[in-house]
C-alpha cells in the first residue's frame, strides 16, 4: 500500500541538480531556438501557393479545404510502420485511424514520413547487426527530415522498438516547439516463457537438440504482433516514454487490436489536439524532455532492472534536448534505486504478468511515495507526474482512466519500494586499468559477480562460437572481445554469446564477458562487462590485453582490472583491431565509423563526438 508521499530523497535531488549545472548553457541554447520557433510555425501561412498546393494536393476534398482555410491543426504522422516487425506491424492500420480521429474533431493529419526499422532479433548474430546501432542516427534525420516541411502543429510517433524510439525521439527534439506524443502498439500475447526458450539455446549449443525444436521454440515465443514480451530495449522504452510523460497514462503495456488499445490511439490524437500553440495547454516536447523528465527516467530503467542499451541512448537523447548526463549519473542513482520488478531476463515473468501485476501506474506511484521521482514535471498528460499514478480503462461512456492499483497482484513480479527485491538497481559503473564500463547484475547471482580469471582475447563473435564449440572455453575464463565498438564496427549487440557463455556457467565455471560491444537489452544472468570505453579501436586498454594475462572483475566493488604490472603494461603495443571490411555494416556505414562518438557520450555521430 502507498505510503504518504516522501521528501525528494537527497541523492536525486543532488544528481538532478549537478545535471543542472552541467547543463546550463547547452539547455539555455536548446530552449531558446525552440522557443523562437514557437508561434512562427507552421508557415502554411507564409507558404507560397505551390507550396501548400504541394501539401495538400492528394489529400480528399474536406480536409483540402480545412488546410486552404488555416484554421485547425494539421497533425504529422512519423510512422516506423513494416510488416517484418512484429511490434510494428500493428501500426499499418494506425495512419488511417487517426485520420478519421482528427476529422471527428474538425482537423486534419498526414503522415510526414517513414522511418527505418531493423529488427535486431532478426538481425543478430550477422553483419546486418553492426548497422543497428548507427540506425538510430538515420531515424532521428528521418523524423526530422518529415516534421521538416512546416506543415504541421502537432506531432504523433509510432515507433516501439530498440533503436528507433531513441532515434524518433532525437528527431523530433530538433522540432521542440511542437506538441508530439508516442504512441504506443503494445507487446503480444505471452507465449512460450522466456525461461524455457533460454533452457533450450542453452541445449541447441550443446547439440542437445537440433534446428527443428529449437526453431519451434523460437516460434512459440515469438508467435503473434506485437512487442517481444521479454524487458530488453523495446518494452524498455516504452517505460520511458511513460515516466517521462511522453505517453498518456498507463498506454504502454496494453496488447494490440484491442478495444482499450484503439481507444488509446484515438485519445493520443485528441490529446495532441489539446495541448497545441493555439489552447491555453499549449506543451511542447521541448519543455516535455527536461532535466526532471531525465532524471525520472533512469530512475525508472533502475528500479525495473531495464536494458542496457540505455546508458547509451538516454545520454543522445537527453543531450538532443541540451541535457547533458553521463554514466556517473547512472551509478549515483543506482545506489538509492530499489530493484522493484522481476521480469526475464530479471525473472521469470514477462511484460503482460508486469503489467497485470499493476504495471507502469503502480510503479510510478510508489516511486513517487519513495521520494524517488520528480512530480512537479511537465507531461502530455497535463502537469505533474502523479497523472501516471492512474491506469486507463473502458467504461460504459468511452475511455477513462481510474487509480491504479495500491498493491501489487503478484509480489514475485512487482514489489512496493519499502519490499523491494534487491536495495539497488542493479546497474553498476566499472573502473580500472582496462577502462570504464557499465554491468548489470541484477540478473546475476550475488555468487558471481566476482570473477577472477585469466583472459582468452578475441575479435569477432565468430572467433568465440568455434573456441566455444572445440572446448577451449570449459574453464575459468574471461572472455574479452574486442573490436566491438561504435568505431570498429558499429557497436553490434552480442547476444549470441549468452547461450554459450551460459553453459559454461552451468557447469561450473567461472565466466564473464568484456568487451567494448554491447551486450541484448535481455543480457542476464552471465557477468558482462561492456561499452567498455575508450574502445579498442581508438587505442583502448582493451588493445593491450593478451591470452593469459590474470583478470578481477568485481561487480561489488565497481572493478575492472588486468592484474599486470605498470611497466608491463605501457611496454605493451596497441594491438590492431580490425575496423573495415566488405559486408554490410562497415562498408555501407564507413562515414559514420569515422565521426561516431564514445559509448560514455552516447555512441552519436550528432552529440559528444570525440
Amino acid at each position: 500500500m502507498s505510503e504518504p508521499t516522501k521528501p525528494l530523497h537527497p541523492t536525486v535531488m543532488a544528481v538532478t541538480a549537478r545535471i543542472v549545472a552541467r547543463s546550463r548553457d547547452t539547455r539555455a541554447a536548446y530552449l531558446a531556438r525552440i522557443d523562437a520557433s514557437a508561434g512562427r510555425f507552421p508557415q502554411r501561412g507564409a507558404l507560397s501557393c505551390a507550396n501548400l498546393a504541394h501539401g495538400f494536393a492528394a489529400m480528399p476534398v474536406n480536409d483540402k479545404l480545412i488546410l486552404r482555410e488555416q484554421r485547425r491543426p494539421n497533425v504529422g504522422i512519423v510512422t516506423a510502420y513494416n510488416d517484418m516487425l512484429s511490434a510494428h506491424q500493428p501500426y499499418e492500420q494506425y495512419p488511417a485511424r487517426l485520420r478519421e480521429a482528427a476529422r471527428r474533431l474538425g482537423a486534419t493529419a498526414q503522415v510526414a514520413g517513414g522511418v527505418p526499422a531493423m529488427c535486431d532479433g532478426v538481425t543478430q548474430g550477422n553483419a546486418g547487426m553492426e548497422l543497428s546501432l548507427f540506425s538510430r542516427e538515420i531515424i532521428a534525420m528521418s523524423t526530422a527530415v518529415a516534421l521538416s516541411h512546416n506543415m504541421f502543429d502537432a506531432a504523433l510517433m509510432l515507433g516501439v522498438c530498440d533503436k528507433i524510439v531513441p532515434g524518433l525521439v532525437i528527431g523530433a527534439l530538433q522540432f521542440g516547439h511542437l506538441p508530439t506524443i508516442f504512441v504506443p502498439a503494445g507487446p503480444m500475447a505471452s507465449g512460450l516463457s522466456n525461461d524455457e526458450k533460454a533452457k533450450i539455446r542453452q541445449w541447441y549449443a550443446t547439440g542437445k537438440v537440433g534446428r527443428d525444436a529449437l526453431l519451434e521454440s523460437e516460434s512459440q515465443a515469438y508467435h503473434s504482433a506485437g512487442t517481444c514480451t521479454f524487458y530488453g530495449t523495446a518494452n524498455s522504452n516504452q517505460l520511458l516514454m511513460e515516466i517521462m510523460g511522453l505517453h498518456l497514462p498507463g498506454a504502454a503495456f496494453v496488447h494490440p487490436h484491442t478495444p482499450l488499445r484503439d481507444a488509446l490511439t484515438d485519445a493520443a490524437l485528441a490529446r495532441v489536439l489539446a495541448i497545441g500553440a493555439d489552447t491555453p495547454d499549449y506543451t511542447p516536447v521541448g519543455h516535455v524532455v527536461d532535466e526532471r523528465a531525465v532524471v525520472n527516467g533512469i530512475v525508472g530503467l533502475l528500479a525495473t532492472g531495464g536494458s542496457t542499451n540505455h546508458t547509451l541512448h538516454l545520454v543522445a537523447m537527453a543531450r538532443a534536448a541540451g541535457v547533458v548526463i553521463d554514466w556517473d549519473d547512472f551509478d549515483a542513482l543506482s545506489a538509492i534505486v530499489p530493484l522493484m520488478a522481476r521480469v526475464y531476463p530479471n525473472g521469470k515473468a514477462d511484460v503482460n504478468h508486469f503489467h497485470a501485476a499493476g504495471g507502469m501506474g503502480f510503479l510510478i506511484g510508489e516511486l513517487l511515495d519513495a521520494g524517488l521521482l520528480h512530480d512537479d514535471v511537465k507531461t502530455v498528460a497535463g502537469p505533474g507526474l502523479a497523472r501516471y499514478r492512474a491506469e486507463p480503462w473502458l467504461s460504459p461512456e468511452g475511455l477513462a482512466w481510474r487509480a491504479g492499483s495500491a498493491y501489487s497482484g503478484d509480489r514475485d513480479v512487482l514489489r512496493g519500494h519499502a519490499e523491494p527485491f534487491a536495495p539497488d538497481g542493479g546497474l553498476r559503473l566499472m573502473h580500472g586499468n582496462l577502462g570504464r564500463g557499465v554491468i548489470k547484475v541484477s540478473a546475476v547471482k550475488p555468487e558471481h559477480r566476482r570473477v577472477a580469471a585469466t583472459a582468452r582475447v578475441f575479435t569477432s563473435q565468430e572467433a568465440v562460437q568455434a573456441a566455444f564449440d572445440a572446448g577451449e572455453l570449459r574453464r575459468d575464463v574471461i572472455v574479452v572481445l574486442r573490436g566491438q565498438g561504435p568505431r570498429a564496427n558499429g557497436m553490434p549487440e552480442l547476444h549470441r554469446l549468452t547461450p554459450l557463455l551460459g553453459v559454461l556457467q552451468d557447469e561450473g565455471f567461472a565466466v564473464a564477458l568484456v568487451t567494448d560491444g554491447r551486450m541484448s537489452g535481455a543480457s542476464g544472468k552471465v557477468p558482462a562487462v561492456i561499452h567498455v570505453s575508450p574502445e579498442a579501436a581508438g587505442g583502448g586498454p582493451l588493445a593491450r590485453v593478451r591470452d593469459g594475462d590474470p583478470i578481477v572483475l568485481d561487480a561489488n566493488a565497481g572493478m575492472l582490472h588486468a592484474e599486470v604490472s605498470p611497466d608491463e603494461w605501457a611496454r605493451r603495443e596497441i594491438a590492431l583491431v580490425p575496423v573495415s571490411g566488405d559486408d554490410t555494416g562497415r562498408g555501407l556505414f564507413g562515414h559514420m565509423r569515422a565521426a561516431v562518438g564514445a559509448a560514455e557520450t552516447g555512441a552519436s555521430v550528432f552529440f559528444g563526438t570525440e
